[in-house]
């Protein structure tokens, strides 16, 4: 089971919601590159809010995939795309279902 976990809320700029949600679509690419990351989602929320929900199994996993690509593509993209900073909040697992 994994143990380790993010949970990342991003607020995107009035009319920016689409270029939000390709980002995400695209940042999957980055994302099946790394191997410590176990589960990976993307997610829009009624509010026009999006999120990301990923695990690890180990805490060096999570914190490689804090440093990874997906990161440095949100700060090179999120200042035109995002009305604040990401919310990036870890978490750790205490159930799960395989």
């Amino acid at each position: 089971m994994p143990a380790f976990g993010f949970l990342v809320t991003l607020e995107p700029q009035p009319g920016k919601e689409e270029a939000v949600a390709a980002f995400l679509r695209d940042a999957k690419t980055l994302v099946d590159a790394e191997p410590g990351t176990l589960q990976w989602y993307a997610f829009r929320l009624d509010d026009g809010s999006f999120g990301i929900f990923d695990t690890f199994d180990s805490e060096d996993d999570r914190t490689t995939h804090l440093h990874g690509e997906v990161r440095k593509a949100l700060e090179a993209r999120g200042p035109e795309m995002l009305a604040t900073e990401p919310k990036i909040r870890p978490v750790t697992l205490i159930a799960t279902k395989p």
